[in-house]
């Protein structure tokens, strides 16, 4: 993939991230988290496997679709 696309990914990870610290209601927070979360790990796959971002993106994005679900169960 051409690094400047990959770079365009890692910058809109980033403002989702940021983004999700606006929000005030938490399952909207838990989502545009995991987007980016999500975005952090396609830029980390895309930039050359970078483990120290894929691993943690990952887990997270795991668990924000873990209590995203048990949320939804209530």
């Amino acid at each position: 993939m051409n690094p400047e696309v990959a770079a365009y990914i890692g910058y809109s990870a980033s403002l989702f991230i940021v983004l999700s610290f606006i929000l005030k209601d938490v399952r909207k927070i838990r989502i545009v988290n995991m987007i980016g979360c999500i975005c952090f790990v396609i830029y980390g796959i895309f930039s050359g496997m970078l483990w120290p971002v894929i691993i943690p993106n990952g887990l997270i994005c795991l668990i924000q679709i873990y209590y995203l679900l048990v949320d939804k169960k209530k």
